[in-house]
């Protein structure tokens, strides 16, 4: 097993994404804790609203809708994708 293959195991597929939920309460928790505020609790919550969209554009509405044809593994890739395309009119 290389120690950097692509994740299959949908058991460890699910343990990464609940451990990516634990990193986003913990950091926000401690964010909050440093200068709590409602205003700061706003902030971070459109914060995380915006980047998840973000994210949803990046792998889904790009591939799904923008170029059907195309498939990236990654931000590297779809930078150079959208850095190199030829724009449709």
């Amino acid at each position: 097993m290389r120690l950097f293959s692509d994740l299959r195991s949908s058991l460890w597929i699910h343990v990464k994404g609940w451990l990516f939920l634990v990193i986003v309460v913990l950091a926000g928790g401690a964010l909050l804790l440093q200068i709590p505020s409602w205003q700061n609790a706003a902030l971070l919550l459109i914060a995380l609203w915006a980047v998840s969209r973000w994210y949803y554009y990046a792998f889904y509405v790009v591939e799904k809708y923008v170029d059907p044809s195309y498939r990236y593994a990654g931000l590297g890739h779809l930078i150079r994708y959208l850095l190199t395309r030829k724009s449709n009119p």
